[in-house]
C-alpha cells in the first residue's frame, strides 16, 4: 500500500524542475534566518502590505535557482547571492509602488538595519540603494560589505570569509561604510 505523501511546508519555496537539488538543501537550511531578516527589512509597513517576508525569500530563491550558479555553494555564498537578490527584490518593488505614485495610495519599502534592532527610523530602499551604488563607485568591496551585513544578517567573520579578505578588514570597512552612509543620507534627508 502507497504511503500518502506528506505535504510541503507551505512556507518553503519548493525548487523549479532541474534545480541543483545541493542548491535546495543548502537553501533549506539558512530559509529560517533569510525569513528572519526578510521580516526585518520589511517590519512597520502598513496592512496588507504587497510584499511579504515569506513572498521575498521565496522570489530571492527563486532568483539564485534561476541563475544555475557554477560550482558548489557554501552558506556563506548561499547568503552572499540571497542578500543580493533579496537587495534587488526591494529596490524593483519600491521602484514598482513609485511609479505608482501618482495614480493613489503608495509607500515606500523600508529597510532598517538589522544589525542594529534600536535603528531609530526605517531607510528609505531607494535612496539607501542609490547611496550603495554611490558607496561601490568608491569601493565595491565596502558597499558588498554593507549588503551582506544589512541584507544577508552576516556576521564581520561571514563576510570576511565570503569575501576572501581578514576580518579586520571588513571591520575597518564596515565602519567606513556605516559613516559614509549615515552622512549621505542625512545630506538625502537635507540634514
Amino acid at each position: 500500500m502507497d504511503e500518502p505523501e506528506t505535504p510541503a511546508e507551505p512556507d518553503k519555496p519548493k525548487a523549479p524542475p532541474g534545480t541543483d537539488e545541493g542548491l535546495e538543501a543548502l537553501f533549506g537550511l539558512v530559509y529560517g534566518e533569510l525569513r528572519r531578516l526578510a521580516d526585518g527589512m520589511l517590519r512597520g509597513q502598513r496592512v496588507g502590505h504587497t510584499l511579504q517576508p515569506t513572498a521575498l525569500v521565496n522570489e530571492a530563491y527563486m532568483k539564485l535557482a534561476s541563475a544555475d550558479p557554477s560550482g558548489r555553494l557554501d552558506r556563506g555564498q548561499v547568503m552572499a547571492l540571497a542578500a543580493t537578490a533579496m537587495r534587488q527584490i526591494l529596490v524593483d518593488h519600491a521602484r514598482g509602488r513609485n511609479r505608482q505614485k501618482r495614480g493613489g495610495d503608495w509607500r515606500r519599502i523600508t529597510l532598517t538595519d538589522p544589525t542594529r534592532p534600536d535603528s531609530p527610523q526605517p531607510l528609505d530602499m531607494l535612496i539607501l540603494d542609490d547611496a550603495l551604488t554611490r558607496l561601490a563607485e568608491l569601493s565595491e568591496r565596502k558597499a558588498r560589505v554593507v549588503e551582506l551585513r544589512c541584507f544577508a544578517g552576516m556576521t564581520n567573520e561571514e563576510v570576511a570569509t565570503a569575501l576572501g579578505v581578514s576580518r579586520a578588514t571588513i571591520a575597518e570597512d564596515w565602519r567606513f561604510a556605516r559613516a559614509w552612509l549615515t552622512k549621505e543620507l542625512r545630506q538625502e534627508k537635507g540634514g
